[in-house]
């Protein structure tokens, strides 16, 4: 699973989002091309989807704003990388060249997470496990 996180699998791919323009059009698109299982989740305040194979929890889903859309921002995939300090590794970033785009923040009981940009400007996510974390594939 992409997300077992023992210390050897610091650094690697563990997560992705969806982030999309219409949700439910997404639900609908990846569950008829893949089979993928989506299903809606609560965390802290808000509400978000899940991508599911297999009884596999292993991407979210979330629909952009009005004012995303309207700054044009697209519809998008995020990949993330574990990491065992989210804000060690900004700081780290940014003095090597990186922008930080979000800030670190916590996702209520699911992970502290940040988006930076490389020096060349590709986006990646950063992903600290949060006390309680259930590896991919595990039920929320």
């Amino acid at each position: 699973m992409l997300n077992d996180r023992p210390e050897g699998q610091l650094g690697r791919f563990c997560w992705v989002d969806l982030a999309s323009a219409d949700a439910g059009a997404a639900k609908s698109f990846y569950r008829d091309l893949f089979g993928w299982t989506a299903r809606e989740r609560s965390i802290g305040k808000g509400q978000f989807g899940t991508f599911e194979q297999a009884d596999e929890l292993f991407a979210s889903l979330y629909q952009l704003t009005r004012k995303q859309i309207e700054q044009g921002v697209p519809s998008h995939w995020t990949a993330y990388v574990s990491v065992a300090d989210v804000d060690a590794a900004v700081s780290k970033a940014a003095s090597l060249g990186g922008e930080v785009i979000v800030p670190p923040h916590d996702v209520a009981g699911f992970a502290r997470i940040s988006l930076i940009l490389d020096p060349a400007g590709a986006l990646i996510g950063l992903r600290q496990g949060a006390p309680g974390d259930r590896p991919l594939g595990s039920p929320l």
